[in-house]
């Protein structure tokens, strides 16, 4: 059933009668100044170029980002972080733009430096790269959903045993169950107990790692010289609701301080990991100096209205056309998320 409504909603999503609706509601109104988009991409990739990275990261293919960005740049008024910083710091002396959008990329995946920024580029795009600074240069720091997802892909073990119950993983569809269903138990986990159980399983399973796909330094460097905004994701990217305060503050302004230390200067805008925050993580982000912070609820921002740590996004997935695009990006759908909708990452 699940799997039917999954299949049936991109068919409506992209049908003529979608696309006039839309198209309706969008010259209808409902725009104004100081709201703003900001849209969320993780990868820009084929899925067979890197195989042992969990695919469900991959934002959209590179020609598929090409053809959205196109129509940013045609049709919304692309805006930096640093006008953002602005508009929310100097309140009504500074407005942003009708039909603002922010596009941001979170992880510094390699991908981003070979698909993304080129097409960005082009476009005359501003964009903000999050970027988590335990990894650049350190192959042997891994995220553990490619962890996971690597050793239920590459082990030649048919079953495992875990804390939920024994999994069959010796089809794909065995896999693809397995991944989904680890992936919720790891994220209920405190963040060190999480990294163990991925290690241990990896053992279970008799897979080694592959090393991480996160840019390194000279490659950042570059991309920040070129006038990509690098901007701070944790130095480990924890489940930040998992760790304690103290660590809290270590992870988003030891991330801040490595980003200076190595590029320069730094925006004092940051993103919480996965999206995960609470009323604590809020606080010690606040506490280490950050102005703006973004979550993983879906929504657009009204700002003035909005708390600047935390700001909702749009997150772009493998099934996100242009007319589903285009309709997540209306004005008048800057009301309808009042809580959010949360994504994996």
């Amino acid at each position: 059933m699940v799997k039917s409504l999954r299949q049936f909603v991109p068919m409506v999503a992209n049908s003529a009668a979608f696309r006039t609706v839309v198209a309706l509601l969008d010259r209808t109104g409902g725009e104004r100044t100081n709201l703003l988009r900001v849209l969320t991409y993780h990868r820009v990739d084929d899925p067979q170029a890197r195989p042992w990275l969990d695919p469900v990261l991959i934002s959209a293919a590179p020609e598929v980002f090409e053809v959205q960005m196109k129509y940013l740049s045609a049709n919304y008024q692309p805006v930096s972080v640093f006008d953002v910083l602005e508009a929310v710091e100097r309140n009504d002396q500074v407005i942003l733009p009708p039909r603002a959008v922010l596009v941001t990329f979170d992880d510094a995946y390699q991908d981003f430096q070979q698909h993304a920024w080129p097409v960005l580029k082009r476009c005359q795009i501003p964009v903000t790269l999050f970027v988590p600074t335990a990894f650049p240069d350190h192959p042997e720091h891994f995220f553990w959903w490619d962890r996971l997802f690597h050793a239920l892909h590459a082990t030649m073990k048919a079953e495992i045993c875990t804390p939920i119950c024994n999994l069959t993983i010796d089809t794909d569809l065995g896999r693809s169950q397995a991944n989904l269903r680890l992936k919720n138990y790891i994220k209920s986990l405190p963040n060190e107990a999480a990294i163990g159980f991925v290690e241990d399983l990896e053992h279970q399973l008799d897979v080694s790692p592959q090393p991480n796909c996160v840019l390194g330094w000279d490659a950042l460097r570059k991309l920040a010289n070129e006038g990509v905004t690098l901007a701070p994701h944790t130095q480990t990217h924890p489940i930040m609701n998992h760790i304690p305060p103290s660590v809290m503050q270590t992870e988003a302004q030891g991330s801040f301080y490595d980003l200076q230390r190595e590029i320069g200067e730094t925006p004092p805008v940051f993103a919480y990991p996965s999206g995960f925050h609470n009323p604590e993580v809020v606080s010690a982000v606040r506490a280490t100096g950050f102005k703006l912070a973004f979550t993983t609820e879906r929504g657009i921002n009204i700002l003035g209205h909005a708390d600047p740590l935390r700001l909702q996004r749009i997150n772009v997935g493998a099934q996100t056309t242009i007319p589903i695009l285009r309709a997540q990006l209306l004005a008048w759908s800057a009301s309808l998320y009042p809580i959010g909708k949360k994504v994996f990452n």
